[in-house]
């Protein structure tokens, strides 16, 4: 069984999985079918959940927070049993905080297809077994869908506001073209209209790196001893570099080297893919990874502008001033279809895509605004 960076072996997935604590998560188990766009169906599924604060008598508080590719519902809140890291938004959300949880009621799930708790490839078919390389194709759309589902649950009819940024961008955009009546304000941070040929070859190799680790075995490993870690971790350090931009990687380590020989941005990039082993799966990021590639919000709606044009929310539009990944000219074009977007806002950074989880006071101040 493979060590992670602390010696500890590692299991052959890092997803959240039945007996594991459950934190601060709730569920919502969903028994229908779920017919998904490319074909396929999910007879049942599970959201796991997690909320802040109290929704209101008229139920008009509610804000739901879309994570990004390997975050999850722990928005905020410290790490601890069931929780492996801090909110990944926790500057944003609190008492008194941009999204102030004495006067909202904050809601953020995790996405189908993922691997904390909400339905994905490692979570157990109806036959007993992981879904394994079974799990249908999801997509944006579906993941909507599913969060739809979860709305009704709670009794949310509008939100009075969507957030996101990257993948979270995505669903957030999908929730104000495909349900414009049921959403009241969006901000959608460092995320496109549709996944670029660029966005996609990047992606590519990670993709390979994955389904060419001898211990993928085709997706069906979750009850094996060892999982594709070697590719997963390969993956995360190809995406890892197209997270930072190049002047920051310049400064932050240049061509220092570290006691043992390797370039300190070498030992950097190790770092993160190691450790994203002991807390994400391999088959969902395979998974969220293709959802984002297939990700084109005009499919079926006359195209990006036509979709574009049936946003009814107040919109802010945010883009990283350093993002090579998903670069401004991306948010311009949501900017130029979303009439309710003035302008594009502009974060500065010098982390590149990363910035839109970093630079939470300006992301605070975009918050604010878009709240009132």
């Amino acid at each position: 069984m493979t060590a992670g960076p602390s010696g500890v072996p590692l299991p052959a997935t890092g997803a959240w999985r039945e007996g594991d604590p459950s934190g601060h998560r709730r569920w919502l188990r969903a028994e229908r079918p779920l017919v998904l766009e490319a074909g396929g169906v999910l007879p049942d599924f599970a959201v796991a959940y997690e909320t802040w604060g109290t929704l209101n008598a008229d139920r008009s508080n509610a804000v739901l927070v879309e994570h990004a590719l390997t975050g999850d519902s722990h928005v905020a809140g410290p790490a601890g049993p069931g929780h492996p890291t801090a909110g990944w938004w926790d500057e944003l959300i609190g008492p008194g905080r941009a999204v102030d949880t004495d006067r909202f009621f904050v809601v953020c799930p995790n996405v189908l297809g993922g691997c904390q708790g909400t339905t994905g490839p490692a979570s157990v078919a109806p036959d007993g077994k992981p879904w394994g390389s079974r799990f249908p194709a999801v997509g944006v759309r579906d993941q909507v869908t599913a969060e739809a589902v979860l709305a009704d649950a709670l009794g949310v009819d509008t939100w009075a506001a969507v957030l996101g940024g990257s993948m979270g961008g995505m669903r957030a955009l999908e929730w104000a073209v495909g349900r414009p009546e049921r959403v009241a304000a969006v901000l959608l941070v460092a995320c496109p209209a549709a996944a670029s040929a660029e966005q996609i070859a990047w992606a590519s190799p990670q993709l390979h790196a994955i389904r060419a680790d001898p211990h993928w075995h085709g997706g069906d490993y979750h009850d094996a001893e060892e999982g594709p870690h070697v590719g997963l971790g390969i993956a995360r350090r190809i995406a890892h570099v197209t997270y930072r931009s190049e002047p920051e990687l310049a400064h932050r380590f240049g061509r220092r080297r570290m006691p043992d020989g390797r370039f300190a941005v070498e030992s950097y990039v190790d770092h993160h893919g190691a450790k994203l082993a002991h807390r994400f799966d391999a088959g969902s990021y395979v998974t969220l990874t293709t959802a984002m590639n297939e990700h084109d919000i005009g499919v079926g709606r006359g195209g990006i502008p036509a979709a574009l044009a049936r946003v009814r929310a107040r919109a802010i539009v945010a883009g990283v001033d350093s993002d090579r990944l998903y670069p401004l000219a991306q948010q311009e074009e949501l900017v130029a279809g979303i009439a309710s977007a003035d302008r594009l806002r502009v974060i500065a950074s010098p982390a590149g895509h990363d910035g839109f989880l970093i630079e939470t006071d300006q992301l605070s101040g975009l918050v604010k605004e878009l709240l009132g």
